[in-house]
């Protein structure tokens, strides 16, 4: 998997409040990459997931209907 370069930025050279930024940033998308990780885990594991009474996901079937919204 190739990523494309973003405009990179060297932490010693920003001020304190941009460094805090930068890895409050980092560290809640690798927070939500693990979340999404045990969520596709736990997929794989299951034949049927339903919520509420409505299936979203059904064995070779693409996942419909759920979203996830983590609050901080």
């Amino acid at each position: 998997m190739t990523r494309k370069k973003k405009n990179q930025k060297n932490l010693l050279e920003l001020p304190d409040s941009e460094k805090m930024k930068i890895l409050k940033e980092a560290r809640e998308n690798l927070r939500q990459q693990v979340v999404e990780a045990k969520l596709w885990k736990n997929l794989l594991e299951v034949e049927n997931l339903t919520i509420n009474g409505r299936t979203v996901y059904r064995g070779n079937e693409k996942l419909t209907g759920f979203s996830l919204e983590r609050n901080f």
